[in-house]
C-alpha cells in the first residue's frame, strides 16, 4: 500500500466491568504485546497541570465528536454526532491483576491534540483510495494511589470515532479487564449474534445469556454489533489493530439497560486450548481500537467502513503483486472433479478452485496434511490448474497446523496458491497471536489465507493483504433468511471480509436466486466462494441458468463503491464500480419491495443496464425463475428495482 499526502499539524470510583459478575469472581486476562506504543520525545509530565477540576477534551471531525472528561477523578467518555447523543457519559479505565484501577482516580499530567491527513492505495478493497483523515486527542494520565502512568488516545473521522488506552511506564504490566462502557441513549436497539447465530434485535440491556460450561458465559454478544438509535442515527462497534491482546466482546450490565460493557475474552470461542485469566504486556503498549463507524443514514454506515481499516498497521509487505482477489469453486474430493472444477472456473471466470476437508482424509482424525488422499492425484491437478491461469486452495483443520511454516513451505513447493483455515477458534491472547502468526507465515510463502468458524475481524487483512478473508457469520452453511442477509451488510460485513458461501438454484436456499446473486456486490468478499455444494455438470447447459453470466464477469474488487439505499434487516442497494462498469445488488427480506433508485453516480453517456430480476414468485423463494432484461440509462434515469419476497435484483451497468 502506498501513502501519499502526509502531513500532520499538532496543536497545542469508576465501577468495574461486567466481567466479575458474569463468573461470579475477580478475573484477571492474560498477554504479552508485539505492539508496543512508542512514546514522543517530548512526553514529560507537567504536574502543575493536574489541578482537580472537571477538564474535557473533544476532537472533531465533520459530523462526528468524540470528548474525554475528567470529573471528580473519573476517567469518562462521550460521542455526539451532528450534536445528537451516540454514546452518553460513559465509563473509560483498565484494570491490573494487583487490583489497580486505572480510570477511577486520576489526574491530567499531559494533552496533545493532532490532525493528520494521509490517502493511501490498498491492494484490494471497497473503493481504489482510502482516505485516512481525523483528529485526535491524546490525554496522559497518572493513577493517583499508584502513580501508574498510562493514557487514552481518541480520534474522530467523518466515518466514526475511536478510542484505545496506552500504557506508558517502561517494563511489563497484567490487565485483569477493560473497563471501557457504552451508554446508549433511551430507545437504542442492538443486533446482538454470537459465534454463528442469527441477529436478534434488543435492547442492550437484553443480550441472550449464551456460553456453556468450557466459554465465556453471560449475556455476551460478538463483534461487530450494530446500534439503531433514534432519528435514523446508526452506529456499528468494532475493533481493530489487535495485537497480542484477546479478542473484546460486549455485555449486558446489570441496572443499567441502555449500557454495554466490554468483556475481554478468557475463554476461545468455542472451548479448546487453556483459559487466560491473565494478560501480561510489555509496556509502553497500546491496546486495540475500539471504534464507532456511525451513519446519519443506514446506507451512509456502510460506506463507512473503511474506518477499521484506517485504525489498523498499514501493509508490511514489500510485494503484493501475487495477491490476487477472485472467484472461487470447491471441489469434490477426486482427481477428475479438480480437473473439472478447472474447466468449470475457466469457463466461468473464476480464479480458484479448493479442496475442502477430506483431501487428506477425516479432518478430526488426521493431523498429517502432507499427503492426499489415493483418490486425488494432487499434482497432476496443480499442474493442470496452474497451465490453465487457475490457483488451487487447499483447506486445513486447525489439528493439523502443528508446525505451520513447514506446511505452509511445502504447500507453495508443490504451487499451491492459497490455504482455507478450518475451526480456528478465536478469543484468547494465544490465538490472536496465533492468527496472526499463521497470515505471516503464510504471507513469507506467498500464500493467501482464509480463516474459517468462528474469527472475528479486526482490519488486519492491511497489514498482512494476503489474509484475504475469514467466515465469523452465519452463511450458506446454515442457509439463512433473508432478513438475516439483509442485515449482514450493516452488521459482520462492517468489521471486515466475510466468507459467506454464495449458493445459485440451491433447493435449500431461503431466498430467490435473485437474491443471492445480488450478494456478489452487495457483500464485501474479496475472496468470494460461488456455487457452493454444485457441481460442473448442473450448469452443463448454461441456457437453463440465466444467471451465470452475472457471476461470470462480477469481480471481487473495486474501484468504486456507494450505498445506495438501505435499513438494516429490511433491505440494502448497492452500486460498486470496476473500471468503467458499475454492478448494483439488491436485496430485500421476507417482504416485496420496490426501490428507486437515481443513477446520479453514473458518467456521461448513455449505459446499457442489464437487469437480473425475480420473476413471478415461486411456491418457494428458490423456485422465483430469474428474468433478465436490459434497457438504455443514462446518469438522469432512476431505476425501478422491483423485489420478490426473500428476493433481489443484480444489475450490470456498462457504457453503451
Amino acid at each position: 500500500m502506498r501513502s501519499t499526502e502526509d502531513r500532520k499539524e499538532p496543536a497545542a470510583s469508576a465501577p468495574l466491568s461486567r466481567r466479575g459478575v458474569l463468573k461470579g469472581t475477580a478475573v484477571t486476562v492474560g498477554v504479552a504485546a508485539t505492539g508496543a506504543l512508542a512514546l514522543p520525545a517530548h512526553a514529560d509530565d507537567d504536574e502543575a497541570a493536574t489541578a482537580r477540576r472537571p477538564l474535557c477534551a473533544t476532537a472533531r471531525m465533520g459530523a462526528n465528536a468524540i470528548t474525554l472528561s475528567v470529573v471528580d477523578g473519573a476517567l469518562r467518555w462521550s460521542v455526539r454526532h451532528h450534536g445528537r447523543t451516540v454514546v452518553d457519559t460513559s465509563v473509560l479505565g483498565l484494570a491490573l491483576s494487583d487490583g489497580t484501577v486505572l480510570g477511577s482516580d486520576v489526574t491530567v499530567t499531559r494533552s496533545r491534540q493532532e490532525t493528520a491527513r494521509t490517502t493511501w492505495t490498498p491492494v484490494y478493497g471497497r473503493n481504489a483510495t482510502v482516505t485516512d483523515h481525523y483528529q485526535e486527542q491524546r490525554w496522559h494520565l497518572r493513577d493517583s494511589a499508584t502513580g501508574t502512568r498510562f493514557g487514552v488516545q481518541v480520534r474522530a473521522y467523518r466515518t466514526g470515532v475511536a478510542l484505545r488506552y496506552l500504557l506508558l511506564d517502561e517494563g511489563t504490566a497484567t490487565v485483569s479487564d477493560e473497563l471501557t462502557t457504552f451508554a446508549f441513549p433511551e430507545g437504542t436497539t442492538v443486533y446482538s449474534a454470537r459465534d454463528e447465530d442469527a441477529y436478534l434485535p434488543v435492547p442492550p440491556g437484553s443480550i441472550p445469556v449464551t456460553g456453556a460450561s468450557g466459554t465465556d458465559h453471560g449475556p455476551l454478544t460478538d463483534l461487530p454489533l450494530t446500534a439503531t438509535l433514534t432519528d435514523g442515527l446508526i452506529a456499528c462497534v468494532c475493533e481493530s489493530a489487535r495485537l497480542d491482546f484477546p479478542r473484546l466482546m460486549l455485555s449486558s450490565v446489570d441496572g443499567q439497560p441502555g449500557t454495554l460493557s466490554a468483556f475481554l475474552m478468557e475463554h476461545t470461542a468455542r472451548g479448546t486450548g487453556p483459559v487466560e485469566p491473565t494478560s501480561t504486556v510489555d509496556t509502553p503498549f497500546a491496546t486495540p481500537w475500539r471504534a464507532l463507524v456511525i451513519g446519519s443514514t443506514h446506507a451512509e454506515l456502510v460506506d463507512n467502513a473503511e474506518l477499521i481499516l484506517n485504525l489498523a498497521p498499514p501493509n508490511t509487505l514489500t510485494d503484493t503483486s501475487w495477491i490476487r482477489p477472485g472467484k472461487v469453486f470447491r471441489c469434490e474430493l477426486s482427481t477428475a472433479a479438480g480437473l473439472a472444477g478447472v474447466d468449470f472456473a475457466v469457463a466461468r471466470g473464476l480464479q480458484y478452485v479448493e479442496y475442502d476437508a477430506g483431501w487428506y482424509g477425516p479432518e478430526f482424525t488426521t493431523t498429517d496434511a502432507t499427503r492426499p488422499i489415493t483418490a486425488i492425484d494432487l499434482p497432476s491437478v496443480i499442474s493442470y490448474a496452474t497451465s490453465k491461469g487457475i490457483g488451487v486452495f487447499l483447506y486445513v483443520n486447525r489439528l493439523a497446523l502443528t508446525d505451520a511454516d513447514s506446511l505452509f513451505a511445502l504447500y507453495k513447493s508443490w504451487g499451491v496458491a492459497g490455504i482455507k483455515l478450518g475451526f480456528i477458534n478465536d478469543g484468547t491472547r494465544t490465538m490472536t497471536d496465533q492468527i496472526t502468526d499463521w497470515a505471516k507465515a503464510a504471507a513469507g510463502h506467498r500464500l493467501l489465507i482464509d480463516m474459517h468458524d468462528d474469527v472475528r475481524p479486526f482490519g488486519h487483512e492491511r497489514a498482512y493483504p494476503n489474509w484475504i478473508s475469514l467466515e465469523g457469520v452465519r452463511g450458506n452453511e446454515q442457509f439463512p433468511t433473508a432478513t438475516h442477509n439483509v442485515t449482514l451488510p450493516f452488521a459482520r460485513n462492517i468489521g471486515g471480509p466475510m466468507d459467506y458461501t454464495i449458493c445459485y438454484g440451491q433447493s435449500r436456499d431461503r431466498t430467490t436466486n435473485a437474491h443471492q446473486m445480488a450478494m456478489a456486490a452487495v457483500y464485501y468478499q474479496p475472496l468470494n466462494f460461488l456455487f457452493w455444494y454444485d457441481k460442473p455438470s448442473k450448469y452443463a447447459n448454461p441456457a437453463n441458468w440465466p444467471g451465470l453470466p452475472w457471476f461470470d464477469s462480477v469481480p471481487t474488487t473495486w474501484d468504486e463503491s456507494r450505498t445506495l439505499a438501505g435499513s438494516i434487516g429490511a433491505y440494502v442497494a448497492v452500486a460498486r464500480r470496476s473500471g468503467d462498469t458499475w454492478y448494483l445488488g439488491a436485496m430485500t427480506d421476507e417482504t416485496s419491495r420496490t426501490l428507486s433508485l437515481p443513477l446520479s453516480f453514473l458518467g456521461g453517456g448513455t449505459y446499457t443496464a442489464t437487469v437480473y430480476a425475480d420473476g413471478t414468485p415461486g411456491a418457494a423463494p428458490h423456485q422465483t425463475p430469474v428474468v433478465v432484461s436490459s434497457r438504455s440509462v443514462t446518469a438522469d434515469s432512476t431505476l425501478s428495482v422491483a423485489m420478490a419476497p426473500a428476493g433481489g435484483q443484480a444489475v450490470v451497468l456498462k457504457p453503451s
